[in-house]
């Protein structure tokens, strides 16, 4: 075992073993190096996602899922996710509880008041090249474009209307113009969709004072439903009395013409009767006139030389 100077002597098997050891580990080396090839000369691609395939920083194509080949270390991969997410602005969610942002959610309305508004943006990458080569960080510049947008579309509103009736109006306004912008910025994402989650003053004495206002604007409503309940009652009324009113007007209006029409027959009859007789006509229309002037007045006819007086009885016929 031991040579002459005290080593150990190798087995001859050892030996053999030495010689062919450079050319196991080349063997070896290379196989470890061919299967990293293989690896690495083939990605897959989910079903919500989408890959960029680029060769020296430019791109070749765009893949959607599947699996697919590249040359190793001179193609590059990288992968997009397409799918649906959703962010705050406004307020974070953080262990299942909704934080308030001020510095995102506090905004001034058109009537110089302050309004806390949150709202829930969904988006997606519509563009998958754009949105990794365009910009570093696409979600921090679009959400910062959606605050842009909801400030400059709040600020046309006053505060009541935020907070109650232009809800659905404000956040259509704010993703028709977001979208917009993202086009023109093409950054390579999206709007799915825009919604208010909540719109309240941003402090408590602001809460009270609103609360106090919409007890004012509800008391406003009553006094409006019952003015509206006092003039469809009172209504059909005064509309009889005014029919009833058309109608004696009208009945008194016939009776007039009636009254006048007869008038002026019996004067054309007393002027049929003066043009026959003018002189007894005229006579008998004083006399008749002074009855109806001095009803007690009696008159005697004389022809101022005769003693006896003929009492001159009423041309009118008798009771």
């Amino acid at each position: 075992m031991f040579g002459k100077k005290g080593n150990m002597q190798q087995p001859h098997g050892y030996k053999d073993v030495a010689k062919k050891s450079p050319k196991l580990i080349i063997f070896i080396a290379i196989a470890i190096v061919l299967l990293f090839c293989v690896g690495e000369s083939f990605y897959s691609v989910k079903e919500q996602e989408q890959a960029i395939l680029t060769m020296f920083g430019k791109v070749l194509r765009v893949d959607t899922a599947g699996l697919y080949f590249k040359v190793p270390f001179i193609q590059d991969v990288h992968t997009i996710d397409m799918t649906t997410h959703g962010i705050g602005i406004g307020y974070t969610i953080k262990d299942g509880q909704n934080i308030t942002v001020d510095d995102e959610g506090v905004m001034i309305t058109s009537d110089f008041n302050f309004v806390d508004i949150d709202f829930y943006l969904e988006y997606k990458v519509s563009d998958p090249v754009a949105a990794y080569y365009n910009s570093v960080s696409p979600e921090v510049i679009m959400k910062n474009m959606a605050l842009a947008c909801i400030r400059n579309t709040v600020v046309n509103y006053k505060v009541d209307d935020v907070i109650t009736t232009a809800k659905g109006q404000i956040q259509s306004e704010v993703k028709e113009t977001l979208q917009k912008e993202l086009t023109e910025k093409n950054i390579g994402m999206m709007v799915v969709n825009l919604s208010v989650q909540d719109a309240e003053p941003p402090t408590e004495e602001i809460v009270q004072a609103f609360k106090s206002v919409e007890t004012a604007k509800q008391g406003k409503d009553t006094a409006v439903n019952n003015a509206k309940k006092y003039q469809s009652e009172e209504l059909p009324k005064a509309e009889a009395d005014a029919d009833k009113i058309i109608q004696d007007a009208e009945a008194y209006k016939q009776a007039r013409i009636a009254e006048a029409e007869g008038q002026v027959a019996r004067f054309n009859e007393m002027y049929e009767q003066y043009k026959l007789q003018p002189y007894i006509t005229k006579k008998r229309l004083f006399y008749e006139t002074m009855e109806d002037v001095l009803p007690g007045l009696k008159v005697i006819i004389s022809d101022g030389n005769t003693q006896q007086m003929l009492p001159l009885d009423s041309f009118s016929a008798t009771e």
